[in-house]
């Protein structure tokens, strides 16, 4: 098994990229779109914005998700806790099946209202209410779950900032990556005498 100090260069730029986007995306969905009439120009402009986010999003999630699979990585961290350690385990894996759903949510919605052929193409109208189907309640609980989980991932990183000290974010950025390989702990029997 080998065991390398940083994530891979590739998963950094992604790592950073999505989060970006991601806080752009859900900006831009909750806090601008919403104040936006559906019968004003600039909402197809900012749904068109939306839309295309949303599909780099996916796009590059998805090729962050392949490499992560494929690239060696460190050694899980530890917060000192089995609770906190396993909380930061299953969250890191809820991030992707939450941004995944949260993209495919939202193509399930632009298929629902043909948004597709309105924002692309220009033919047709937004419709009226977005909230006539179900699929959009989905999509606005999708998002309001990864924006608490986006909060706990930043008071996480804290953390271990600033109370552990443990160098964790460290891993996350740019720099050289020390590749060693690990080597089984060996327990020797006790003796008896």
């Amino acid at each position: 098994m080998t065991l390398v100090t940083r994530y891979h260069p590739a998963l950094v730029a992604l790592h950073w990229a999505i989060a970006l986007l991601i806080i752009a995306a859900l900006t831009l969905g909750a806090v601008v779109m919403v104040k936006i009439p559906n019968t004003d120009p600039m909402k197809l402009e900012a749904l068109r914005s939306h839309m295309f986010g949303g599909a780099t999003i996916l796009v590059l999630m998805l090729i962050r998700l392949t490499i992560r699979i494929r690239s060696a990585h460190p050694a899980p961290a530890s917060a000192g806790h089995p609770l906190l350690d396993w909380l930061g385990w299953i969250s890191h894996r809820v991030f992707y099946t939450l941004v995944i759903a949260m993209a495919g949510s939202g193509i399930v919605m632009a298929l629902q209202f043909g948004l597709f052929d309105i924002v692309l193409f220009g033919h047709g109208r937004i419709p009226a209410d977005f909230w006539v189907l179900p699929i959009r309640s989905v999509h606005y609980a999708l998002s309001r779950i990864l924006m608490a989980l986006i909060a706990l991932h930043i008071v996480a990183a804290l953390y271990h900032a600033f109370v552990l000290r443990d160098g964790l974010l460290g891993r996350m950025f740019f720099g050289r990556r020390r590749i060693g390989a690990t080597t089984p702990v060996r327990i020797e029997p006790k003796v008896q005498s």
